[in-house]
């Protein structure tokens, strides 16, 4: 009997995927600009509450993936990378 689960723990392969594909979906629709503008804070009171938002969220940030800084190690499809089924065991 062959199993077709993959790994999907904190990370799911297949929902990186499908958010992959809908963001080029999206930046190839040209709509990028417009929603930008559309983002932009209406008012300096809202500008500032923003600010103070993304504050407050960095400081429970842990700091960057260092995978960022080495992307050839982190698996992906369509370049022959693997995820070892024993590992963490």
């Amino acid at each position: 009997m062959k199993s077709n689960d993959k790994v999907e723990g904190e990370g799911s392969y297949k929902g990186s995927k499908d958010y992959n594909e809908r963001t080029k979906k999206f930046v190839d629709s040209g709509k990028v600009e417009q929603a930008a503008r559309d983002a932009k804070p209406g008012s300096t009171e809202e500008g500032h509450a923003m600010e103070k938002a993304e504050r407050i969220g960095k400081k429970h940030a842990k700091g960057e993936d260092p995978a960022l800084n080495q992307p050839s190690k982190v698996p992906h499809e369509g370049h022959g990378h693997s995820v070892d089924k024993d590992a963490g065991r």
